[in-house]
């Protein structure tokens, strides 16, 4: 099993509701299985373009919150702030191939 990545694309003019929302959302989804982290992100280029990147242990544990009964009143703070300009409002990239930086020797 290989770890999962998932992005959901927000998008508004305002960040701080979707600050909010953001912390609402991750405050419901602590100890969530599977679940090993969030991180809210914000384009440098764009203020008004966010995501949020989730890290889940394996797609077998995602795909099961996903179908579970909490799902969608869990992330419905987010709902509102989803990219609308995106045909999707989120991707699902499963871990491939990884290099850690402590990794790498010393030059």
């Amino acid at each position: 099993m290989s770890r999962v990545r998932v992005l959901l694309y927000l998008r508004g003019d305002d960040s701080e509701p979707i600050e909010r929302a953001y912390h609402r959302v991750s405050g419901t989804l602590a100890g969530t299985p599977g679940l090993l982290g969030n991180e809210l992100l914000r384009s440098p280029h764009d203020p008004a373009e966010l995501a949020v990147l989730s890290e889940w242990a394996s797609l077998e544990e995602f795909d099961a919150w996903e179908r579970g009964p909490d799902h969608r009143a869990s992330t419905a703070p987010l709902r509102d702030h989803q990219d609308g300009t995106r045909a999707k409002p989120f991707a699902i990239y499963q871990v491939v191939s990884e290099h850690r930086a402590d990794e790498f020797g010393e030059s």
